[in-house]
C-alpha cells in the first residue's frame, strides 16, 4: 500500500523563512488568533527547556506549478504546503520572531510581546512591575531581527541592570548564556508529518483526528477557507471583516451591524456557496474548488479559476450590506426582532441563502419577497426544518430550485413546502402538543412570542407593545419585559404541584412588564387578576385575553385543565399571527 505521508524534522528558523516567502502557507497570521498570550509564553517556556511541542501535519498542495493567485495586491506564490494541524504554534512562533502583529478575535491588531527574565531563566507575559524592571528583556522579538547583534544588546542589558545593582561575575555570564540560547531556539527541531497532495480532504481530516489529542473535528467548511486563503485570501478576509462589523455599532457608514445575529466567517461561507453553486454539502464544493473533475480525478487550474471566479461574484452578493439588511427585515416582518427569541442561527444562515436567490437570480419583487420569506423563515423556525440534519435538508431544498428560472416557479416551490407542513393537523395537534414542555429553549414558545409581535400586541396588564418592551439595543438592570407565571410557582407548590416541569410548563408563562411581576409576587391568580383587569376596558380585557391565550375564567381553574386549554389558544394565535404574513 502506498505511503501518504512522510516524516520531515525543520529547524524553526527554516519553518519560519519557508512561511514568509510563501512555500508553506500560513493563512492565520491575517486570521482572528485566539490563543491567549500566556499559551505563547508556554510554547517558547517548552522549546527552551528542549520539551516536545507536538507534530506538525502538513499537506502538499496538489497541482500548483504555475498557480495564480486570484485577487489583486497580494500573494505572488501559491504555498507548495497547507498547515493542518499546528496553525496556532506557526502562528505564535512566526509573529513573534518575525516582531509581526497578529488580528485578535475582536480584530484589532497587537503585537505578542513575550518578556525573558535571564537570571531565572523564565518568559513572562509583561505587566506594569516587569516593564520597570530591567531584569528583564522586554520583548524577545528583538533576539531575531536582522539588524541584532548579540555583544551589543547583551552588553547593553547588562549595563542597564549595572545601573540598578552590582552584578556578580556569574551573573554576567548566565545572562550571556541564556539570552544566547533563546536566540538559539532558531534551531530548535520541529517534527512535521507532510500529507501526499494524493489523498482526499475526508482523508486528512481523519488522519488529523486520530493525531490531535484536543479532538477538534474538521469539517469541510474549514478546508474551503483554507483554499480561499490560498488562492483568494481577500475573498475570506472579506467574509470576517463582515463578520466582525456584525457585532461592532457604526455611526459613520453603513455596515451589517444587527441585533439577530452575529455570523461566524463558515456560515456566510455557507451562504455564498448556496448561492453560487445551489449546494449545501460542502463535501463536493471543496472538490469544485480545488478544480477538481469529479468524474476523472483530474486537476485543473483553468477550472480552479473559473468555479473561484463565480464564488467571487456570489461572495459580493452575500456581504452587500444593503442585501443583508433587506434580509433581516424579512426576520424582524415574522416577528423575530432579537436574536435571543430565535432557536437556531442556522436557520438565519440557509434562509439568507433563499432570500438571495429570490432577489439576485429571479428578480423578485422587494415586497413580494419579503413576505415570501418571511413566511419561509416562520414555517423552518417553528418546524425545526434545519436543526436535525441541516445541511441535508437544505441540500434537498436548493435541488428543488435547480430547474427553477423564473421568480413564479421559485414562490409556488417554497409556498407549496409550507402549505404541506402547516396542515390542520400541525396547528390542531402537532404545535399544541409541542407546546406541552417546560425546556427553556423552545422554537414553539418564541414562535409564540412572536406571534405577538406581529399581531401588535399589548404585554400581559400593559397599555405597551410586546415589541417596544422586546426591543434590542435597551440595557437596564432589569427586563423591561419579564416571563411571568400566571399560576406563581409558590402558589403551585401551596396546592401541591411541586414538580419543575410541571409549573415552569411553556402555558403558564405570560410577558408583562418587570414592575408588575415583582408585584404579583407569589399570589393566587384569583387573586391578583381582578386588580390588574381593572386598568383596563372591557374591550381592551377582550383584546389581551385573545393576545395572551387566556381561557375564561382561567384564574379558577384546575391548573391543568388550564395549560390544555391555553396550549390550544396560543397555538391558535400563532395561527393567526401567521395567516396576517
Amino acid at each position: 500500500m502506498a505511503t501518504l505521508f512522510r516524516e520531515v524534522n525543520y529547524k524553526l528558523q527554516a519553518l519560519v523563512n519557508d512561511i514568509d516567502m510563501g512555500i508553506i502557507g500560513l493563512p492565520d497570521i491575517q486570521r482572528p488568533f485566539v490563543w491567549k498570550d500566556i499559551k505563547v509564553r508556554d510554547l517558547f517556556d517548552s522549546m527552551y527547556k528542549g520539551y516536545p511541542v507536538g507534530y506538525l501535519l502538513l499537506w502538499a498542495n496538489a497541482n500548483v506549478d504555475n498557480s495564480k493567485y486570484i485577487g489583486v495586491g497580494g500573494k505572488q506564490k501559491i504555498p507548495n504546503l497547507l498547515i493542518v494541524d499546528g496553525q496556532q504554534r506557526l502562528t505564535s512562533i512566526f509573529a513573534v520572531m518575525k516582531g509581526k502583529e497578529v488580528i485578535r478575535e475582536n480584530f484589532n491588531k497587537e503585537h505578542i510581546i513575550i518578556s525573558f527574565k535571564p537570571l531565572e531563566e523564565k518568559f513572562e507575559i509583561p505587566d506594569a512591575a516587569s516593564r520597570r524592571s530591567p531584569e528583564y528583556v522586554q520583548d524577545i522579538s528583538k533576539l531575531w531581527q536582522p539588524d541584532f547583534k548579540a555583544h551589543i544588546f547583551i552588553g547593553d542589558f547588562i549595563k542597564n541592570l549595572e545601573a540598578s545593582r552590582a552584578l556578580t561575575e556569574d551573573e554576567k555570564a548566565k545572562i550571556w548564556e541564556t539570552i544566547q540560547n533563546v536566540k538559539n531556539l532558531e534551531h530548535y527541531s520541529f517534527s512535521a508529518l507532510e500529507l501526499s497532495a494524493n489523498i482526499s480532504e475526508e482523508e486528512v481530516s481523519d488522519i488529523f483526528v486520530r493525531i490531535n489529542s484536543q479532538g477538534k473535528t474538521l469539517n469541510q467548511a474549514d478546508f474551503i477557507l483554507t483554499l480561499m486563503s490560498v488562492f483568494w485570501d481577500e475573498g475570506r478576509t472579506d467574509l470576517e471583516r463582515f463578520c466582525h462589523e456584525t457585532r461592532t455599532p457604526n455611526l459613520q457608514a453603513a455596515s451589517a451591524f444587527n441585533y439577530i445575529i452575529t455570523p461566524s466567517p463558515d456560515q456566510m461561507l455557507r451562504v455564498s456557496v448556496g448561492l453560487c453553486f445551489k449546494r449545501a454539502v460542502l463535501k463536493y464544493v471543496y472538490s469544485i474548488l480545488r478544480g477538481k473533475d469529479l468524474e476523472t480525478g483530474t486537476f485543473s487550474e483553468e477550472r480552479r479559476e473559473k468555479q473561484f471566479e463565480l464564488l467571487k461574484e456570489a461572495n459580493k452578493k452575500v456581504l452587500d450590506v444593503t442585501n443583508w439588511h433587506e434580509y433581516l427585515k424579512c426576520i424582524k416582518q415574522a416577528g423575530y426582532i432579537k436574536g435571543d427569541i430565535i432557536s437556531s442561527k442556522t436557520t438565519i444562515i440557509y434562509v439568507y441563502t433563499m432570500f438571495l436567490i429570490g432577489r439576485e437570480e429571479y428578480k423578485m419583487d422587494m415586497f413580494e419577497l419579503r413576505k415570501l420569506i418571511s413566511q419561509w423563515f416562520f414555517m423552518c423556525i417553528i418546524t425545526g426544518r434545519y436543526t436535525g440534519s441541516p445541511e441535508s435538508q437544505m441540500e434537498f431544498d436548493l435541488s428543488q430550485l435547480r430547474g427553477v428560472y423564473s421568480a413564479e416557479q421559485f414562490k409556488n416551490i417554497l409556498l407549496n413546502i409550507i402549505n404541506t407542513k402547516f396542515t390542520d393537523d400541525f396547528w390542531n395537534i402537532t404545535l399544541p402538543n409541542n407546546l406541552a414542555t417546560s425546556s427553556a429553549i423552545s422554537p414553539s414558545m418564541y414562535a409564540y412570542y412572536a406571534s405577538l409581535n406581529i399581531l401588535n400586541a399589548d404585554g400581559l396588564f400593559s397599555k405597551m407593545k410586546v415589541h417596544d418592551l422586546l426591543q434590542e439595543g435597551l440595557r437596564s438592570k432589569k427586563s423591561p419585559l419579564e416571563i411571568h407565571h400566571l399560576f406563581p410557582k409558590a402558589y403551585l407548590i401551596s396546592i401541591g404541584i411541586t414538580e419543575q416541569q410541571q409549573t415552569n410548563q411553556i402555558a403558564n408563562y405570560a410577558l408583562v412588564e418587570w414592575s408588575d411581576n415583582i408585584k404579583i409576587a407569589d399570589t393566587a391568580p384569583a387573586e391578583y387578576l381582578p386588580k390588574y383587569l381593572s386598568r383596563l376596558t372591557p374591550e381592551q380585557q377582550k383584546q389581551q385575553y385573545y393576545w395572551h391565550a387566556l381561557p375564561d375564567g382561567w384564574e379558577r381553574m384546575n391548573y391543568f385543565e388550564f395549560l390544555r386549554q391555553r396550549r390550544s389558544l396560543m397555538a391558535q394565535t400563532v395561527k393567526d399571527a401567521f395567516s396576517t404574513l
